[in-house]
């Protein structure tokens, strides 16, 4: 075992086959807030983006496993946009919602706003799109049920998952047609 590694229990989601009857998408709503702190600062004394990316992976995860109701790892951040900087003391809130699944596949949108104190204004500051993997008990992909979307909202997401996930294998196809998808050291 690795030093200062610890092994956590991961509990089992369900014995025997899943449920795979077809789920809203918000179900799998998540919400996380954090006020942002000194430790959370880069060099120029703004949040990380680090800082940010893992928040906006630790919500998407949470959305995945509500959804999948089993265990997940992330596959692909498909797009992180960041739209203005976060400071110390603003309260991050990362919102996390399953907009489309697959076979054993679910892409998940974030939507991260900070509120300024004292003054409480709200500011839209990034937005990303994450791919999961469900996985079985022997870490293989899994099959996960599919997603519902009830409102225009939701139903404006889906659709646009469907785009983005096809963009995503036409790229997968050329790459490897153009001789592989690993990247090299410039």
């Amino acid at each position: 075992m690795r030093r200062g590694f610890i092994p956590l229990a991961l509990p089992e989601f369900e014995e025997g086959e899943p449920d795979l009857s077809p789920r809203p998408a918000s179900a799998s709503a998540t919400v996380l807030s954090q006020m942002m702190e000194i430790e959370h600062a880069n060099n120029a004394g703004n949040v990380h983006g680090g800082t940010i990316l893992r928040m906006v992976d630790g919500a998407a995860g949470i959305a995945a496993i509500k959804h999948a109701r089993r265990r997940v790892v992330t596959a692909a951040i498909d797009e992180m946009s960041f739209l203005a900087p976060v400071f110390i003391g603003d309260v991050l809130t990362v919102r996390a919602m399953v907009n489309d699944a697959h076979r054993s596949s679910m892409e998940i949108g974030v939507r991260v706003d900070v509120e300024t104190l004292p003054d409480g204004k709200h500011h839209h500051v990034a937005s990303a799109h994450l791919v999961y993997v469900a996985l079985d008990r022997d870490g293989k992909p899994a099959p996960v049920a599919p997603v519902v979307a009830e409102t225009p909202q939701e139903i404006r997401r889906q659709a646009q998952a469907r785009v983005r996930r096809e963009q995503r294998l036409l790229r997968k196809a050329a790459l490897d047609e153009a001789g592989g998808a690993s990247p090299q050291p410039a």
